[in-house]
């Protein structure tokens, strides 16, 4: 092949070769999405397995628990009885147990808990939910749009004053939860009392959708709330600045400002939605671990959530609440990253680009 030859490119296939990279920039990463929702549920069964044999793997179970508290009133009948109710029974085999603990799950029977009065772990688990995605989801949205957008204003006008908000909130981060809700109890609560101390509501307060039930929530919620979003700010102020940083050097952001267009514009539309992205994953695992709660902060403020329950079910080595626990806090990470691939593919072509 000559030197001319070699030189010369066709430009009906650079024109064939555009419209097929536009093409796939434009349209539905199925492969993409299919891959990782396969990639998933591999994962969710891997988690699943190990929720199952872990608890077997530790000395004693839920069952001599019990019956160590009972202090011999059971008998070995009633005993045998409890092994069979909680799928304990160590004359079935090891594999039968599982394929039982499959086919319960498929029937969304998470068992019963003992630290819950013998209640279907599911009941449990579904009457604490609510208050720790109220409590937690809350504060985790309101900390992640507060410091994404004030790390992107601080990232734009860099070396301006704003940039003292970076240790400020780096210092605040690095305060641990429990020292800094009980610096708001002593300081909002006992000195000042704007705020109540613990609890989700008032005593004698019936729950129900009026507005003396819905105040006492939100009265209560303030100051856990407040409490996340002040310690967990700087992680997000910090990760968009820095990324604002690194994005303001592309060639792209230049082009942009020479083209004569309004900061206001190239800030938002250019860099801070390509500097977001990977927030985007950093978000999506927070949102996964709402589902866990925040164990020490449900402690502090008594919040009837996830993490108390866990905690209490822990205590009583309540194996059966302990495992319907994890495997929620698991299937939430794991649909958490899977709307995160998608929501990442769809702002990032190259992302299904590399996929295809």
């Amino acid at each position: 092949m000559s030197a001319d030859s070699q030189a010369t490119v066709d430009p009906t296939l650079v024109g064939t070769t555009a419209a097929r990279a536009e093409r796939s920039g434009r349209r539905v990463p199925w492969r993409f999405i299919g891959g990782r929702v396969a990639f998933y549920v591999f994962t969710a069964w891997a988690a699943i397995t190990i929720n199952f044999f872990l608890p077997r793997m530790m000395k004693g179970d839920a069952v001599d628990s019990y019956m160590a508290r009972s202090r011999g009133e059971l008998t070995p009948d009633a005993e045998h009885a409890l092994r069979a109710l909680f799928g304990l029974d160590k004359s079935v085999p090891l594999w039968q147990q599982y394929l039982e603990y499959w086919g319960n799950l498929l029937h969304g029977d998470l068992g019963y808990s003992i630290s819950a009065g013998m209640a279907p772990v599911g009941q449990a688990i579904g009457s604490a939910l609510p208050w720790t995605l109220g409590l937690v989801g809350v504060a985790t949205i309101i900390s992640f749009v507060t410091g994404t957008a004030l790390g992107a204003v601080i990232g734009w006008k860099r070396g301006s004053r704003l940039d003292v908000f970076v240790p400020v909130t780096t210092f605040l981060g690095a305060i641990p939860y429990f020292w800094l809700g009980l610096i708001f109890i002593a300081v909002f609560s006992t000195t000042l009392g704007w705020f109540p101390a613990g609890h989700a509501f008032g005593l004698g307060v019936d729950p129900g959708w009026n507005g003396e039930f819905i105040g006492e929530v939100v009265s209560h919620a303030i100051l856990p709330v407040a409490t996340i979003v002040v310690v967990s700010l700087g992680g997000w102020v910090l990760g968009m600045r820095n990324m604002m940083l690194t994005v303001l050097d592309e060639d792209y952001i230049t082009v942009a400002q020479a083209k004569g267009m309004p900061n206001r514009r190239v800030m938002w539309r250019y860099a801070a939605r390509n500097a977001v992205l990977p927030q985007i994953q950093s978000f999506a695992l927070a949102l996964g671990f709402i589902v866990g709660g925040t164990l020490v902060m449900e402690m502090i403020f008594s919040y009837p959530g996830i993490g108390l329950l866990l905690l209490n079910a822990t205590s009583a080595k309540d194996y059966a609440l302990m495992q319907g626990i994890f495997l929620v806090l698991v299937l939430a990470v794991l649909v958490a990253n899977i709307l995160a691939d998608i929501a990442y593919a769809i702002l990032d072509p190259r992302t299904r680009q590399t996929e295809a």
